[in-house]
Formats: structure tokens, C-alpha cells, sequence
């Protein structure tokens, strides 16, 4: 393709996202590849990345989950993965999850997973098997969750997603009911990232008109505007929601909705994602 015809694409056009130069307008989303043997990245990670990185083209990591227990070796890990899309002019961003009531059983001191309430997941997990009933955060233990990265996941069920969908969320405190309180908690995880990195490398992905892992809500475009508000106040970098193409993985159906309110009300860049 000659210069002259990627001018006339736009998804082919450079823009500037912040303090970033992008090349052009695809941006490889975070995808799980659930090949982090022992909890760490592998060496091959590296070439599944480089693979995929353009001069100036944007790309995520896969979903790194947060804990309290956090190990060097993550780091040390990545650090070579990093290094080698850096040196192909790459800009690259580290997508920080917490898996909430999804997580698995097998939890530090066999403490059980937790969430913004205490109901069970109904579903299977990917295996076939139960999914391990969660424990509801008590309002003491909130404020300490404080995460540390670029994007924030905050879609497709996992625990921020708990606490902004009201099919899922039934606290009766600051964090729950209204639709302020139910993203308070999600408000208070971005005011945290930037304070610690700056505003202008935080965003955060959301999926308002999803009901994967049981975490539908009843107004998903009023959500999906109130936290576009938020990050607008806050100065986010980008938001990053998922088309409503679809509501769970197995379903295909005829879509009515749109990200188009959402779109002309984030003041920073808006990057979609397909169902």
C-alpha cells in the first residue's frame, strides 16, 4: 500500500493520544493468552509482541493481575518483553486486573476470593467446574486496594465490573444502590493510579453493555456516561470500552445500542474494542 492511499484511510492516519505520537489509529486490545506458566511471562511472549508492534503503533499487554503479594520476578520477567517493542519504536502499555469473584479458587492462605458482594457465580468457569463462592470486601479493606499500572480493567465481569453492575452488586453502603456509589469504588482505583503515575498514562477499559460472568446492568448507557464524566474530571488519557455487539460469549443477536454517546462525551482519546 503506497503513502498516498494510507492518507485516505483513517485508521491509517497518526494522531496524538497525550503525551504519545501515534503512527496510525489500530491498536493491538489486551487479549489473555493464558500462557504465564507459574504466574510469570515466558520468553516467548517476547516474539508474540514484537510480532505485533509497528513504529509508533500502540499495543497492550495481556491482563497482569494485581496482588498484595506482589513478586520481583514479574518484573524481571517483562523487562526484556518491554525492552524488545521499545526497540521496534512501540508504545506499550501494562493492563492491571483484578479477576474479583472470577478468580480462582486457589487463593493465597486459601482465602476465598473477593468481590463487591458474597453471591456465587451461577456459570462454569472455562473447565467445566464451579466457580468458588466469593467473600464480600468489607469498606475497611476498599481504600487499600490501590493499583499500580496504565490500564485499568474495569470491564467483562472482574471485580471493578462487580461493582458498577447492578445485577451483580447488592451492598447496601457507600459502594452500593445508587449509581454514584456503585462507581465510587472504580473512581477511587483511578484518583489512586493517578496519583501515583499522572493522569496523562492512566486509562481504563469498561464493557457497560456486557453481561459476561453474570455482571449485566439495568442501564448500561447512564453507566457508561457517568464514568466517562469521571475520567473526564480526573483528565484519563483514553478510554477503552467494548462495542455492545454482544452480552456473553455464546450470543449473537441483532445490536441496537451504541458507544456514540459515550464517544462525544470522553474529552480524551476513545479507543473501541469489538464484541
Amino acid at each position: 500500500m503506497d503513502t498516498k492511499e494510507s492518507k485516505s484511510i483513517p485508521l491509517l492516519t497518526p494522531c496524538k493520544m497525550g503525551p504519545f505520537n501515534l503512527s496510525h489509529r489500530v491498536v493491538v486490545a489486551p487479549m489473555t493468552r493464558q500462557r504465564a506458566y507459574g504466574y510469570i511471562a515466558q520468553p516467548h511472549a517476547k516474539l508474540y509482541y514484537t510480532q505485533r508492534t509497528t513504529p509508533g503503533g500502540f499495543l497492550f499487554s495481556e491482563s497482569c493481575a494485581v496482588s498484595h503479594t506482589t513478586k520481583g520476578e514479574q518484573v524481571e520477567a517483562w523487562k526484556p518483553i518491554v525492552d524488545a517493542v521499545h526497540a521496534k519504536d512501540g508504545i506499550f502499555f501494562c493492563q492491571i486486573w483484578h479477576g474479583g469473584r472470577v478468580f480462582h479458587q486457589d487463593q493465597p492462605n486459601g482465602e476465598a476470593p473477593v468481590c463487591s458482594t458474597d453471591k456465587p457465580l451461577t456459570c462454569k468457569n472455562i473447565y467445566g467446574g464451579q466457580f468458588t463462592p466469593p467473600r464480600r470486601l468489607s469498606t475497611k479493606e476498599i481504600p487499600a486496594i490501590a493499583l499500580m499500572g496504565v490500564e485499568i480493567h474495569g470491564a467483562h465481569g472482574y471485580l471493578i465490573d462487580q461493582f458498577l453492575k447492578d445485577k451483580v452488586n447488592d451492598r447496601t453502603d457507600q459502594y452500593g444502590g445508587s449509581l454514584e456509589n456503585r462507581c465510587r469504588f472504580a473512581v477511587e482505583v483511578i484518583e489512586a493510579v493517578v496519583k501515583e503515575i499522572g493522569s496523562d498514562r492512566v486509562g481504563i477499559r469498561l464493557s457497560p453493555f456486557a453481561d459476561y460472568m453474570d455482571s449485566g446492568d439495568s442501564n448500561p448507557e447512564a453507566l457508561g456516561l457517568y464514568m466517562v464524566q469521571e475520567m473526564n474530571k480526573h483528565g484519563v488519557l483514553y478510554c477503552h470500552m467494548v462495542e455492545p455487539r454482544m452480552k456473553l460469549l455464546e450470543d449473537v443477536f441483532e445490536c441496537t445500542e451504541s458507544l456514540t454517546p459515550m464517544r462525544n462525551a470522553f474529552k480524551g482519546t476513545f479507543i473501541v474494542a469489538g464484541g
